[in-house]
């Protein structure tokens, strides 16, 4: 398959599972929900893993073989856990306190904050369109937050659009941390997506302990089956990812934006299946994001 039809599919369950996280968290607490998603991965996972390492010669499944790993390995791909689930904590309680027709779109400026950190860490310089595009984001940004006046929602005091932003912008991290794992590192996708599973069991346990001592507001806990989804829409969505970006000749800079339209799956369900305000300006208001986006991720 190739590495567009790859990224197509990723956008689309990126998407569901943004939809199913929304109905996992409606009146729900927080970290049992996202530690139940994690534990589901991992469990898909391990199997795998435990497979190819007692009977390699038996595995039927390439893509999904998992590979051996030194130590210098397997401290890397903690990291990238770590990293994850630093975004997971923030966008997790945002998402169950704002609306996926808000959340959506600003999770989807992620390009804005790459470049704009390539710039003022690396000393990267955009060229025109990557310029106009950071410009159409910002605008399309501030109107999110006229339109979030609307909804009593307050982008410069409001927590969750704090914690949104900040979600974001590790997620930017993360995904450069992505290319330097396929590429640079050249580890398997499926050897990558499998430990990374594994270790965020590891990395959240201590968080999902810490919640049921009551160390902070518990909140009260309902078992769902959009629960386990998460875990399994979000396994699909990032092994097609994966995969994408490790074919040769596969482009980053498309490959960024086209996930992006995981926004479009979110803000229409957000709207007829969560019944979310204001269709019509926020419509709007995607379409441009969508476009500074693209320009975004235009090549010099």
């Amino acid at each position: 398959m190739s590495w567009i039809a790859l990224t197509l599919i990723s956008a689309l369950f990126l998407g569901i599972y943004d939809l199913a996280k929304k109905n996992a968290l409606r009146e729900n607490a927080v970290l049992p929900v996202l530690f139940f998603g994690i534990v589901t991965s991992a469990s898909l996972w391990t199997p795998l893993v435990l497979w190819a390492h007692a009977a390699p010669e038996s595995f039927p499944f390439e893509s999904l073989r998992v590979q051996s790993l030194n130590a210098d390995e397997h401290i890397l791909i903690f990291f990238k856990s770590c990293l994850v689930a630093s975004s997971w904590i923030f966008g997790y309680f945002a998402i169950k306190h704002l609306p996926l027709s808000i959340v959506g779109p600003i999770r989807a400026t992620s390009p804005l904050w790459t470049i704009l950190l390539a710039v003022f860490i690396m000393g990267e310089m955009p060229n025109g369109w990557q310029w106009i595009g950071v410009a159409i984001v910002l605008a399309s940004f501030y109107s999110f937050s006229l339109v979030g006046k609307l909804e009593c929602i307050r982008f410069h005091r409001d927590k969750w659009v704090a914690c949104t932003i900040a979600a974001t912008l590790i997620g930017a991290c993360s995904a450069i941390y992505d290319k330097f794992l396929l590429q640079t590192a050249q580890l398997p996708p499926a050897t990558v997506l499998a430990w990374f599973s594994i270790y965020l069991v590891f990395v959240m346990a201590p968080f999902y302990v810490l919640w049921l001592r009551g160390r902070w507001p518990r909140g009260t806990f309902q078992w769902r089956w959009s629960i386990p989804l998460i875990g399994i829409f979000l396994m699909i969505a990032d092994f097609s990812y994966f995969h994408a970006v490790s074919q040769e000749g596969a482009l980053i800079s498309l490959i960024s934006p086209i996930r992006r339209a995981s926004v479009v799956v979110t803000f229409l369900g957000g709207i007829y299946l969560h019944k979310e305000k204001n269709f019509g300006i926020k419509s709007i208001c995607v379409m441009a994001l969508l476009i500074g986006i693209t320009l975004i991720k235009l090549k010099a």
